[in-house]
């Protein structure tokens, strides 16, 4: 059950590295026994937060605290109840798997040998072979294994299924729901869908290193809002019908009029957004327009995410 105490606090963190990189003003609590989703594409800010709040890098505004504690400069006595789980794994050469995993038990002082073949069998790695010879699954898995080896209350995942397959994916998305139910306190930093949706409780959207939407999870997961896509026979339709409608604010996640999410002017269609209350006046306030198509749209987290992003053409409405 997720608690009112703030385990990871992170407070009008400024970091400008120069020509838009960083992360700006950014705030956000997870709070013991939640999941919290950093949700953003590549580069768009969720790693250089993550390392200030491990206390790898000093803010020079604002400030990171994980259970009371100020991060920078206290990197070690976090990871007495911290597992991390970095973005980019790196792993020293020379060492055999198993030789890592004695090096961060000896690190972390654990001694629960059932705990780390429970982790060995679940993620199906034999770690006998030496780390700089291992495929970049086998080197994710062998980092999941000894973040969660020593069984910590606060977890730190950055992109944490990167470079796994789509099976081992969905062992990983099942496991946190386990260390969850447990009690455990999650930071989850990704850019998969599937995986913020299966796993978390609150959600940040992060957009050039800013803060553009904090929602819970559940709000979108039953919300009464309907999307529908109406296209129209012609543009005249076309043009009294986006005319008479509002558009939808883009960090709106219920609607309280029908409202315009998105239309095309070419294409002669809009997605509009509804409660479902009133749904059946809305059908038939379009009997007085020619209709070409009609359906209803779910609306996924995913949706709502690319209503930040759709202007920006790299992403083609994809991560």
């Amino acid at each position: 059950m997720i608690g009112e105490e703030k385990v990871i606090i992170v407070d009008h963190l400024t970091k400008d590295y120069g020509h838009g990189r960083g992360v700006f003003d950014v705030s956000f609590i997870v709070h013991k026994g939640e999941v919290f989703g950093f949700l953003g594409p590549n580069g768009a800010g969720k790693s250089t937060a993550i390392r200030h709040i491990m206390g790898f890098s000093r803010p020079q505004s604002g400030q990171t605290l994980v259970n009371g504690l100020e991060s920078f400069g206290n990197y070690y006595k976090l990871l007495e109840d911290v597992g991390y789980l970095p973005g980019e794994i790196a792993l020293p050469e020379g060492l055999t798997g198993w030789e890592f995993i004695q090096m961060m038990s000896d690190l972390r002082h654990c001694k629960d040998r059932k705990r780390l073949d429970y982790l060995l069998e679940k993620f199906e790695l034999n770690p006998a072979g030496e780390t700089k010879k291992m495929s970049l699954g086998d080197k994710r898995k062998l980092a999941i294994v000894t973040a969660f080896m020593a069984d910590p209350n606060v977890l730190i995942l950055d992109e944490p299924t990167s470079g796994l397959d789509p099976v081992m994916q969905q062992v990983f998305i099942d496991f946190i729901k386990e260390e969850k139910k447990r009690g455990k306190t999650i930071l989850l930093s990704s850019h998969m869908f599937n995986e913020v949706e299966a796993t978390c409780d609150r959600i940040s959207i992060i957009k050039d290193g800013r803060i553009v939407s904090t929602f819970d999870t559940n709000d979108i997961k039953h919300n009464q809002d309907k999307n529908f896509k109406v296209q129209f026979k012609d543009k005249k339709n076309y043009q009294k019908f986006v005319a008479s409608l509002p558009r939808k604010r883009k960090d709106a996640l219920t609607v309280k009029t029908p409202s315009i999410s998105s239309c095309d002017n070419k294409g002669l269609w809009a997605v509009v957004a509804i409660n479902d209350k009133f749904v059946d006046k809305f059908i038939s306030l379009l009997g007085e327009y020619d209709i070409a198509k009609f359906e209803e749209i779910k609306f996924t987290i995913e949706d709502y995410f690319m209503q930040f992003y759709h202007e920006d053409k790299k992403f083609g409405g994809v991560l």
